[in-house]
């Protein structure tokens, strides 16, 4: 089901880019207490997670965008957020995200699921009970859906929360190469290309590939992305790895956040209320930016909506 969003943008935050910058520039990170946890994984690589909360809550796993980390903007703040109502979190990182490089030449994607498959099973084994539910961002939002379909019925999640989506990954990497939104693509082109570098100055490369002449997404995945993870090309790894064909197939109730002027992508990148599951339920607002949502009537006073809707989503489900 697609209904309209409540969000109110704030009226000192006119269009995508100044609500997509705003909590990235100005937003002040908490100071928390987490107890960070190194999981080792059945290839031999590593995922480094962070721990907020004493175990006696709902257990809230969150997933980042591309090149994000514990240190996003939205990351700390939603931790500490759901801390306060009594949440137990719990932050993955993708590999090679945290801070340190993982140890294999393959890394994440936008469709790789195998890595929160298997978080979500340890957690839950742990635990002894499930993880309850699981909040996802932009490129782990497009991870998060497309692992839901997958698992269908089948999923142990009690709800999901996925903000700004890229739906459709072909479209993304063209709307990213365009007008403004190259602003974006040339920061995260950067980092993934110091990330690249990083790793591979301590393992051997297996491409033959000049990271420094790579000025687009579909470049990057192309020589870098598809070839280090089994695609045959850039066009094979959106066709795959888009969440949008996955939506369907989804059982857990599952509330997905979007603006219909999201910078990363175009307004008709939205899945259509055909293609949803009857679990799935789509807010989308005509204004928000990517991840931004800020409101409030004073500059020195935002609210950050994203917060809000997400508390209130979960403490009604869980």
């Amino acid at each position: 089901m697609i209904k309209p969003s409540a969000f109110k943008p704030a009226w000192w935050l006119p269009g995508p880019h100044l609500q997509t910058l705003w909590p990235v520039i100005r937003r002040r990170r908490p100071v928390l207490k987490m107890r960070q946890e190194r999981i080792e994984l059945p290839d031999g690589d590593f995922l480094d997670m962070a721990w907020l909360g004493d175990n006696t809550g709902p257990t809230v796993l969150i997933l980042h965008g591309l090149e994000g980390s514990i240190r996003s903007h939205y990351a700390g703040a939603l931790m500490h957020a759901l801390n306060v109502q009594g949440f137990n979190t719990l932050f993955m990182h993708f590999r090679g995200c945290s801070g340190e490089p993982n140890r294999l030449p393959r890394g994440y994607h936008s469709g790789e699921t195998g890595d929160l498959d298997y978080v979500v099973n340890l957690i839950g084994e742990r635990l002894g009970s499930a993880v309850d539910a699981a909040i996802a961002f932009s490129l782990g939002g497009n991870v998060l859906l497309k692992w839901l379909g997958e698992r269908g019925a089948d999923c142990p999640l009690k709800t999901a929360i996925a903000v700004s989506v890229p739906f459709l990954l072909s479209d993304s990497a063209t709307r990213m190469n365009q007008g403004l939104s190259r602003y974006y693509q040339a920061h995260l082109m950067k980092s993934m290309k110091r990330s690249y570098r990083e790793k591979f100055s301590r393992i051997p490369s297996p491409l033959s590939v000049n990271v420094d002449q790579l000025q687009s997404f579909r470049e990057f995945d192309e020589q870098i992305t598809a070839p280090l993870h089994g695609f045959n090309g850039a066009e094979d790894y959106y066709a795959k790895s888009s969440s949008r064909q996955y939506l369907g197939r989804i059982t857990v109730p599952t509330l997905i956040l979007h603006a219909r002027d999201d910078p990363f992508m175009w307004p008709h990148t939205v899945p259509t209320d055909e293609e949803l599951s009857n679990a799935v339920t789509l807010e989308l607002s005509e204004r928000g930016g990517h991840v931004g949502f800020v409101s409030g009537p004073l500059p020195w006073r935002p609210r950050y909506w994203l917060e809000q809707r997400i508390i209130e989503h979960l403490e009604g489900m869980l």
